[in-house]
């Protein structure tokens, strides 16, 4: 029997077939792997470089302050060369020296509401160290190990410190480096020979060494400690906003080098967590942009003499104590940067 033609009463049209679905299912398994991966590798990354770093017992023993709301954090960077190559020590000009000092120290608070608090506290603050006589540079506290400085803050501030942080020379250099250089904005020229920096006045980007050079000089700008300290909480705002940002997570080698460069040369109290670190990450990226403010602790006297004759810098007790105690009650909304 013969097909019926299109003319044909009985003929009855019939819609054309679908096109196969097979090249837009591709598509879709295609962009679906890749955005796991991407998930995959936004895990992955941070617990792998979570497992590298060094964690030591450095909070102190006996009587401490209180645990207050929210968290505290103390942030060292250390000038210490021993897990330093020959090599990375003349690129960095870090010298030969040996043990360890303190070149930045940090409070910051991240309360459970409200701003994250960055303070700087200088490193030539005149203190009293447990077990020694007299007041002395709180850097010397440092000389003893972390959990002497974290004691001395402690007595000094009566604010808990929850949790320890350092870095190191090469580290910092490496993550500087790692996020393809950091932009700061000088207002003039610095030049220092012991830092072995000669930068122009103006914007410019910062590779790993200048960088260090620059958060290290005490005497380019002509306010030593206090200029130093500034510039110091200037970088660790950029750097953390430069670390967090689309352009980091969204490029893989750079996300995996920002992760994992410096952390060989970080370390941690063993108390913290993933977590807690994960915190402190937000709270460094905080204080970069409104959500944070930055100072340093109030001064009374930036040539106070020690015992040895040796300068120092003193306190103004009242408006400093006034500050650990907004920190101790969780209360940073009223403070404004400086």
């Amino acid at each position: 029997m013969s097909q019926p033609q299109p003319n044909d009463p009985r003929y009855v049209s019939r819609p054309p077939q679908a096109r196969p679905k097979k090249r837009r299912n591709w598509f879709l398994r295609t962009v679906g792997l890749i955005v796991l991966l991407f998930i995959l590798m936004l895990v992955a990354v941070p617990l792998y470089a979570w497992s590298r770093i060094d964690k030591i017992d450095a909070m102190p023993t006996g009587d401490r302050p209180a645990e207050t709301p929210g968290t505290t954090y103390l942030m060292v960077g250390s000038d210490a060369r021993e897990d330093l190559s020959r090599a990375e020590r003349a690129r960095l000009h870090t010298g030969s020296d040996s043990g360890a000092r303190t070149d930045t120290i940090m409070i910051m608070h991240v309360p459970d509401s409200g701003p994250t608090a960055l303070i700087s506290v200088p490193r030539d603050s005149a203190v009293t160290i447990p077990g020694m006589k007299g007041k002395h540079k709180i850097n010397a506290a440092f000389n003893k190990g972390p959990a002497l400085l974290i004691e001395t803050l402690e007595n000094a501030t009566g604010l808990r410190i929850d949790h320890y942080v350092e870095v190191g020379f090469g580290g910092f250099a490496s993550v500087i480096d790692s996020v393809g250089g950091i932009e700061m904005c000088l207002p003039k020229a610095m030049k220092d020979k012991d830092a072995h920096i000669d930068l122009p006045a103006g914007c410019q980007e910062l590779d790993g060494v200048n960088a260090l050079g620059y958060v290290r000089s005490r005497k380019a700008d002509g306010n030593n400690d206090f200029g130093r300290v500034e510039r110091q909480r200037a970088m660790v705002g950029a750097v953390a906003k430069k670390a967090s940002s689309p352009s980091t997570f969204l490029n893989p080698v750079r996300y995996f080098n920002v992760a994992t460069k410096g952390v060989d040369a970080l370390t941690v109290d063993n108390d913290m967590s993933l977590f807690d670190f994960i915190r402190f990450a937000r709270g460094m990226r905080a204080v970069s942009g409104s959500g944070g403010v930055t100072l340093t602790v109030p001064i009374s006297d930036d040539n106070y003499r020690l015992s040895d004759g040796s300068v120092a810098v003193r306190w103004d007790q009242k408006k400093a104590l006034a500050l650990f105690n907004a920190l101790k009650q969780d209360s940073t909304s009223g403070l404004k940067s400086a």
